[in-house]
């Protein structure tokens, strides 16, 4: 009984004052007729508050998404399924089912009544418009009686998984040069260098460690050399994606972390396309999806590792020894500092195709944000480097940064065209 009157909403609550009030006054007038009245009034509120309860025991919910897997500015439906299997007929149900901002406003239904044993299905749509690994539910419903005297609020059904991939762009073309990424190269390169030393050199500079000089290069070609590589190469490509917070601007679906993550799925789609192996990597040095395995060659898996990307709190990548470790690299760089730029073409072999998209973020900058870095001087800095570059803004379209990212890579070559059917 403590349960049920804890359910009485404030209509019920005076009601129950107002028999308790009449009763007194008719035992202190002695009038029968007034205690009559008194009772029923008293009564009514808590009978509600039974029934109410009562009805909320024999209710059961079920949610399913379809699909559970969408893209960024795709819809799926969601279908929520009741039956009531008590013995007392249900009335009135306020559902709500709690829903991430992301996928939008929460959704509400009201069911006047609920016919036992019977299915009742509610649907409604849900386009997110951010990626990421959502959880749509709890299920919460709200249970009333006719007069309003009584409600109980039920959990109904738990939470589901919804998982909101980065939107992808359809891309033409690959970059100038024969064996992107399929392995040909590699083995070219490997047959070459049969019976010469393995290691990759390049000349000394301020600030390399004296342990890796290369002195027999050193006394070859009477300049300091330094060891840079020791690994043969490996055919495949890899992704570098800069996710570091400090080197985006914007914020919500139009944040140019948003714009990165949707360019290197994209790309990393693209060449799986056509076969290529893929490695995508973080800014940390981290294999977000691809390696020895070869798992990560699925489309499937790359697209999940870049909806649960979170942005990484660095102030410069860690990307090792080689950001490519001994394959092509395409990166997608955010706001990048000289020093940026420097850490990461270091230790870049130059006869090894490296390609970049240098985001110009202060346009997707608001007016409080910090000012960004000038992407004309890592773009500089790169192409000194031997690197293909592009300059990236949103005005521009993905597929016409990738054409001109192609386009970059001349000196190897015409830039491919191919269509697939």
């Amino acid at each position: 009984m403590r349960g049920a009157l804890s359910g009485l909403t404030t209509r019920g609550r005076c009601l129950l004052a107002a028999g308790f009030a009449a009763g007194l006054c008719a035992i202190v007038l002695n009038e029968r007729d007034l205690l009559r009245v008194a009772a029923f009034v008293v009564a009514l509120p808590l009978l509600a508050a039974w029934l109410a309860q009562r009805a909320r025991i024999g209710l059961h919910a079920t949610r399913m998404l379809h699909p559970s897997r969408v893209q960024v500015g795709s819809a799926t439906d969601v279908r929520v399924e009741l039956r009531s299997a008590g013995r007392l007929p249900t009335g009135g149900l306020l559902l709500e089912d709690a829903v991430p901002y992301a996928l939008g406003a929460r959704p509400r239904f009201v069911v006047e009544r609920l016919p036992r044993n019977i299915v009742t299905v509610l649907r409604y749509p849900l386009k997110p418009v951010m990626r990421g690994v959502q959880q749509v539910g709890p299920l919460m419903a709200r249970i009333t009686d006719p007069f309003g005297l009584a409600e109980f609020d039920r959990e109904m059904a738990g939470r589901s998984r919804l998982v909101v991939v980065p939107r992808v762009v359809a891309l033409n073309g690959l970059p100038s040069g024969s064996g992107m990424g399929s392995g040909d190269d590699g083995s070219i390169r490997l047959r070459a260098g049969q019976g010469e030393d393995d290691a990759v050199v390049r000349p000394y500079r301020h600030g390399d460690d004296l342990r890796k000089v290369h002195w027999r290069s050193t006394a070859r070609r009477d300049e300091l050399m330094v060891r840079v590589e020791e690994r043969p190469w490996r055919g495949g490509t890899t992704v570098l994606l800069d996710h570091r917070l400090v080197a985006h601007r914007g914020s919500g679906p139009g944040a140019s972390l948003e714009w990165a993550v949707s360019l290197a799925a994209s790309i990393c789609v693209h060449l799986h396309r056509y076969g290529h192996q893929v490695r995508l990597v973080g800014d940390d040095g981290r294999v977000l999806a691809g390696g020895p395995g070869g798992s990560g060659y699925s489309d499937a898996v790359v697209l999940d590792a870049l909806a649960a990307l979170q942005p990484s709190h660095r102030r410069e990548p860690a990307v090792g020894l080689d950001p490519g470790a001994g394959q092509e690299v395409i990166a997608i760089l955010g706001g990048s500092t000289p020093a940026v730029v420097d850490s990461l073409v270091r230790n870049r072999p130059r006869g090894m195709r490296s390609l970049a998209v240098v985001m110009d973020v202060g346009a997707w900058a608001s007016a409080s944000e910090d000012p960004a870095p000038d992407p004309a001087d890592a773009q500089r800095l790169l192409s000194g480097a031997g690197w293909g570059v592009v300059v990236a803004r949103p005005s521009t379209p993905m597929g016409q940064v990738w054409q001109e990212l192609c386009h970059s890579a001349g000196n190897r070559g015409p830039v491919v065209r191919t269509e697939v059917g």
